[in-house]
């Protein structure tokens, strides 16, 4: 029964982890005009979604203003997310079939590393974009917090199921 768990784990881990993959090389391929403009647009939402919520009562111009000084940070906001998603699902699913230890904490990271690297290098060739070292560093910073969430929350359910 357990390795049958384990099996339907295994399954669902790796097809959220092919739909996320399949998510972030699709943003990566979109040109720099259209990745910024829906970037934009997503600050934008953000914003009048931050202003209705406190009860403010911003312009046109001052939600337009705000939308662009928020855009890039919500952008490395989201790359952060994605790739904490996919260290979270990586080592989630090294634990299910392996014991937590150094090594695999560390194939985790350099599975992250590596996507984050490819990833780069396709922006590298789209038309607009670039491919940074900086936002590798991101993205691998994402993908570590992500595996120690997963560490972490293991642990707590360990806990919690103990009593």
């Amino acid at each position: 029964m357990r390795n049958k768990l384990r099996f339907i784990y295994t399954v669902v881990v790796v097809v959220l982890l092919l739909m996320l993959y399949f998510i972030i090389f699709s943003f990566s391929a979109q040109d720099g005009e259209t990745s910024g403009s829906f970037s934009l647009t997503i600050s934008r939402m953000g914003m009048k979604l931050w202003n209705g919520l406190t009860g403010g009562d911003w312009s046109s111009y001052m939600i337009e203003q705000m939308a662009a000084y928020f855009e890039n940070p919500i952008r490395k906001l989201a790359h952060f997310a994605e790739y904490g998603v996919m260290g979270f699902l990586i080592h989630s699913l090294w634990m299910c079939w392996r014991r937590t230890s150094r090594r695999w904490i560390l194939y985790s990271v350099i599975w992250v590393f590596l996507s984050a690297v490819a990833d780069e290098v396709h922006q590298y060739f789209v038309p607009g974009r670039s491919g940074n070292i900086p936002d590798v560093f991101l993205d691998t910073c994402g993908g570590v917090t992500g595996v120690f969430l997963c560490i972490l929350l293991v642990r707590l359910f360990k806990r919690i199921y103990r009593k």
